[in-house]
């Protein structure tokens, strides 16, 4: 695997405006936001995609999903409502090699996203 822009971010190589960080993940601003709020949330174990998500335990994906629960709840978005998304691949939007999880709050969401 090829190094990223995020394995850059967690070596604290390039700064970055973070809002959460434990052992399991760090999250952070997203430097071209599409909502009032928008943050990143990166495994610190990498993850190119979801397609390597098959190949990790049941444990560790869960321990993913909990923490981007606990960030948009630290961000305030619980009350509200906000959207997670992840990418796959190019026709999926994908655009860093590297799992994350958007979080997209702070207004009204429209569906279909595009």
């Amino acid at each position: 695997m090829s190094e990223t822009i995020f394995d850059k971010i967690i070596a604290k190589e390039i700064p970055a405006d973070i809002v959460f960080e434990d052992d399991h993940v760090l999250a952070f601003r997203d430097i071209n936001p599409q909502a009032p709020v928008h943050v990143l949330v990166i495994p610190k174990k990498k993850m190119v995609s979801m397609a390597d998500a098959k190949d990790r335990s049941a444990l560790e994906l869960g321990e993913y999903m909990q923490r981007i629960s606990k960030v948009a709840a630290e961000l305030n978005l619980d009350a509200e409502g906000y959207r997670v998304v992840f990418n796959h691949g190019q026709n999926g939007g994908q655009t860093v090699d590297y799992i994350h999880a958007h979080i997209l709050g702070g207004r009204n969401l429209t569906w279909p996203p595009g």
